[in-house]
């Protein structure tokens, strides 16, 4: 459809391909051979096909399990972790409804077995024969990528344990800019809010830094994306069986747009600690573009000299730039656009269908934006812009991340609403003190001026 390859997709994804056509529609047919054509015929309901050849590497295990005394009744629960992490704990009852479940969905495909039920008590050597047993059945049934990443197995790592002493709290283990992760313990249930102000405290942030930081998901080497704040991170790790960041997929990083205010932050070291290690990430992955400064960029590393490093990098291409994934946008009838969102300008860089960059940029000034939505249904982000005497346009821009894209438009207002608001009051005092023939240096008066701004920012 229109290019694009829709075997396995779903309807939702096959809607979104006919809405970024626009009016465009070109469907092309495969033919089948007549034995097969015949077996479609006559209403019958229509087997599914699945390819159970697609495999992968899931690090999943039950390293322990516990004995539980619930309602006057004992029994024992088998703690699922992956990548080390604790997933649920499970009833070996609960093993076995989701053999039939998965055998049901997957008919045709030969499982292994469950290890055998027993009608009595069980002694420990036999209870941990059990669970090698039960951790063998997931490992093999989870390799294969159908049958891992369907709803049946997600939603059995994923369903609430709340009713068994003693596992509703987990251990998250959180990834820092300086490539140390720190673990924290909260409720499964916990919302993102939660989890980082357990984070904070584990750290040790001060609430100016707090409100320059946030929770981000690391969906690939290349894209991290801003959780929000009614989110559940401990999910996330049942969606995420690998992940750029060995053991986890949560990681703390700077939540900011503007150079002024990080020059605040400049005074905390733990801060300053922060900022420095993920630039130097970023521009290992390219993200932010050193050229000529590169050579004296990298003495000033080595040397650790991390407030000079961030001033002159700061005057790079891509600092405090967050680059999105390549997606369809409806003002291109063919190829699409990669969007890059900073302080100064919201960017289109045109692209073919799998992200190869092409000359057209197209940049828009904050200034020229009018309004900016979401389309849930369509899962776009939209904005209306406009340009000098033209009538407003609006921009549709097909992607998974809309609501994120939202999010860091609202940041980047909210910025420069700040940056506004403390020039205007910088602007006053200096009046009065000029009429007054006092001085008072600019800096601390900006200085204090953002400090109080900054400590209104939402801490997620």
């Amino acid at each position: 459809m229109n290019g694009v390859s829709v075997e396995g997709a779903t309807h939702k994804q096959v809607v979104d391909l006919i809405r970024a056509g626009e009016k465009e529609l070109v469907l092309a047919v495969l033919s089948v051979p007549a034995q097969e054509a015949d077996g479609l015929e006559g209403g019958d309901e229509v087997q599914i096909t699945y390819d159970y050849s697609d495999k992968q590497a899931v690090p999943i295990s039950i390293p322990t399990y516990k004995h539980v005394e619930q309602h006057s009744e004992r029994f024992v629960v088998y703690n699922v972790y992956m990548s080390g992490r604790q997933l649920c704990s499970k009833r070996y009852r609960e093993f076995a409804i989701l053999h039939q479940n998965l055998k049901r969905e997957f008919s045709n495909f030969n499982f292994p077995k469950l290890p055998g039920k027993w009608p009595f008590s069980l002694s420990e050597q036999q209870l941990d024969a059990r669970r090698r047993g039960l951790e063998e059945y997931l490992e093999r049934v989870c390799s294969v990528r159908v049958v891992g990443e369907s709803d049946i197995m997600q939603e059995f790592l994923s369903e609430s344990d709340e009713n068994y002493n003693g596992v509703t709290d987990v251990e998250l283990r959180i990834a820092l800019p300086d490539k140390t992760t720190i673990s924290v313990r909260v409720r499964k249930n916990s919302t993102t809010d939660q989890v980082y102000q357990a984070l904070v405290m584990k750290v040790g942030m001060d609430s100016i830094m707090a409100s320059y930081f946030a929770l981000f998901e690391v969906i690939n080497h290349s894209f991290v994306r801003k959780l929000v704040p009614n989110e559940f991170p401990h999910k996330l790790y049942v969606q995420n069986y690998t992940s750029a960041v060995p053991g986890t997929c949560l990681a703390l990083r700077k939540w900011l747009f503007s150079f002024q205010e990080e020059e605040l932050l400049r005074d905390n070291p733990l801060a300053l600690h922060y900022c420095f290690h993920q630039a130097l990430e970023d521009v290992k992955k390219g993200f932010i573009k050193t050229e000529d400064k590169s050579y004296q960029l990298q003495k000033l590393a080595e040397q650790r000299k991390m407030a000079t490093y961030l001033s002159l990098l700061r005057t790079c291409k891509g600092y405090n730039e967050v680059a999105f994934p390549h997606c369809s946008c409806d003002s291109r009838r063919k190829g699409h656009v990669i969007t890059a969102i900073s302080i100064h300008h919201f960017k289109l860089h045109a692209c073919t269908e799998d992200g190869t960059l092409e000359n057209q940029v197209i940049a828009f000034e904050w200034a020229e934006m009018q309004r900016w939505d979401t389309d849930e249904e369509g899962m776009a982000f939209c904005f209306e812009y406009a340009r000098g005497e033209k009538k407003p346009r609006w921009v549709k821009i097909f992607t998974p991340y809309f609501n994120y894209m939202h999010e860091c438009f609202e940041r980047v207002f909210c910025e420069l609403k700040w940056r506004k608001q403390v020039e205007e009051e910088t602007s006053d005092k200096d009046n009065k003190n000029c009429s007054n023939n006092e001085y008072l240096p600019p800096l601390e008066t900006q200085q204090k001026g953002w400090r109080h701004l900054g400590g209104e920012i939402a801490t997620s």
